[in-house]
């Protein structure tokens, strides 16, 4: 091993102080709070904060690793992460997230559980928690890749040190630590790599020359189909996340969020850039006239670690350390949002709906403290195995895109939607998924697509036909089953999920646009409390 990089260990020791510092002062806001307001930071965040924890939600370590890395190995055409992620943001941020913040609700799965009842509502959570796993996962790769090229830092130690911390201040403070430690994160990343990026372009060993006819990527005919999957995949399965949407939910009103949101997307962009850079340089440089003493040409196995090396070898040591010390203070405070978020949805949407409807506020808090830190101890394990940021990074996606984006879709939009349309669409999705292979998870395809090829796998958007079949089956069933009990082909007693109910249709009434909303609040505040009254009394039923 070699000898480790004291001065650089010492600017991330400052750095992890001063993001745990800015958490614990932002926790002071939680301070005899209820749970509302540490899961949605009493819907009262301000703009500046909004902006940033926003453009946070998909900014962090495994977006500026992901995109050094895809530059470098496959070229501008395949880093479709940062304009996929920015298009979802932009309809998340304006289509879906001005229904949810009007309803009052607190998660992503709350209209879930109204609609669909507790139990299929519980159902759907699962791929959500997955998906926080793995976002966490790819985060605390990252900084461990990073830690260890340039400090020589063992990796597991600077993946359990940084998730510990992470940890300890989302303990504290909830929703408002992760916020103000998100403003830190991106000015972090902003300094670090725009330093970096005109030594690392500038380096000796850099020659554009070389890459002329290879930055721009290339898309074969064989791979078109997979292209296009993924395209989809990333705006689709960009959208239904805890994460974004606890962040939207916990602004002061709908247009407030709506705005944060186009500007954390347009945000997402500009962040891209020096880590596209810093891949390209990558890409360009001849390691043989580095310190680099590794396998030359690197291999792509080792792509994921780019973005690092980079730092390490074209840039001089103080740049160096500036980087790393932004990086790992960037990839700290990402990890907080995925340990938050299933946290989140495990305390509101099962332990209060399901195991102890009538808990107090302060037995909810220690909950989602206690599931703070089992979110956080799965982040880290995964993390310790994981391979490719940039997989990873996908794999997110791609839950949220077979599974849940038809499901919320159909349940905050479509009235038709009932729990027998959710629970066959759920399974069928997961099954036809499962079926496809995941090399990622060492599944072999056993439905073997069109265009399919041994060397290549699946090229067929076989996601995309997935989430359809999903959507078709959901709106199907549901129609069917109103049909059969409604018109009493089905006896009564078999509708167990009760989509006969005359309120089955109507229990997701939001009111339709903003003037609406203030009027509303102006003339009558009682009606929207009513209406989330009525919203928690269905949730805690369960029908």
């Amino acid at each position: 091993m070699d000898e480790v990089n004291i001065a650089g260990l010492v600017s991330v020791i400052i750095f992890y102080v001063l993001i745990l510092g800015i958490g614990i002062f932002a926790a002071r806001k939680a301070a005899n709070a209820t749970t509302t307001d540490v899961l949605v930071a009493g819907r009262d965040m301000g703009w500046i904060v909004s902006f940033f924890t926003l453009t946070a939600s998909q900014v962090g370590g495994a977006y500026i690793n992901g995109t050094a890395e895809i530059m470098a190995s496959s070229g501008l055409v395949w880093a479709q992460a940062p304009l996929g992620y920015c298009i979802a943001m932009i309809i998340a941020g304006n289509v879906y997230a001005p229904r949810m913040r009007r309803a009052g609700y607190v998660t992503l799965f709350d209209p879930f559980q109204i609609k669909l009842g507790n139990k299929v509502g519980t159902l759907m959570c699962f791929p959500q928690f997955l998906g926080d796993i793995f976002w966490t996962a790819a985060i605390l790769s990252a900084l461990g890749s990073t830690v260890s090229i340039i400090l020589s830092i063992d990796r597991t130690i600077s993946i359990i040190s940084s998730a510990c911390v992470a940890v300890f201040y989302t303990l504290l403070g909830g929703l408002w630590s992760v916020a103000y430690t998100d403003v830190v994160q991106l000015i972090c990343i902003a300094i670090g790599l725009v330093v970096a990026v005109p030594f690392a372009m500038t380096h000796e060993s850099v020659d554009l020359d070389r890459i002329d006819n290879t930055w721009k990527g290339e898309i074969q005919t064989p791979h078109i189909g997979l292209y296009i999957d993924v395209c989809f995949l990333l705006v689709f399965g960009g959208i239904p996340w805890q994460e974004f949407f606890q962040r939207a939910l916990a602004c002061k009103t709908v247009q407030r969020a709506r705005i944060s949101a186009l500007v954390g997307s347009f945000g997402m962009i500009l962040f891209a850039i020096p880590s596209a850079l810093m891949g390209v340089a990558g890409s360009a440089a001849d390691w043989n006239q580095t310190a680099y003493n590794g396998t030359i040409p690197i291999p792509p196995e080792k792509m994921s670690y780019i973005l690092p090396l980079v730092l390490q070898y074209l840039c001089p040591l103080p740049v160096s350390i500036i980087g790393m010390g932004a990086i790992a203070a960037a990839v700290m405070s990402s990890a907080d949002s995925g340990i938050l978020s299933s946290a989140s949805v495990f305390t509101k949407n099962i332990y209060v709906q399901l195991i102890r409807t009538k808990a107090s506020d302060r037995e909810v808090i220690w909950v989602l403290r206690i599931a703070v830190v089992v979110s956080g101890a799965l982040g880290t394990a995964l993390a310790l195995s994981a391979n490719s940021v940039y997989g990873l990074y996908i794999m997110c996606g791609d839950l949220m895109y077979v599974i849940l984006f038809p499901q919320f879709t159909c349940v905050l939009f479509l009235e038709v939607t009932n729990g027998y349309g959710s629970i066959v669409g759920f399974f069928l999705s997961c099954i036809l998924r499962i079926l496809g292979g995941e090399p990622y998870l060492g599944l072999e395809p056993i439905i073997k697509y069109p265009f399919y090829t041994d060397e290549f796998g699946q090229n067929f958007p076989f996601r995309t036909l997935i989430m359809i079949c999903s959507f078709i089956a959901i709106i199907s069933v549901s129609k069917l089953t109103e049909v059969l009990f409604k018109g009493q082909y089905l006896p009564q007693k078999l509708d167990i999920l009760g989509c006969a109910d005359p309120d089955y249709r109507t229990r997701l009434r939001i009111p339709s646009d903003d003037r609406k909303e203030h009027e509303m609040q102006e003339l009558n505040p009682a009606v929207l409390y009513d209406h989330k009254n009525m919203s928690d009394s269905l949730l805690r039923k369960g029908q």
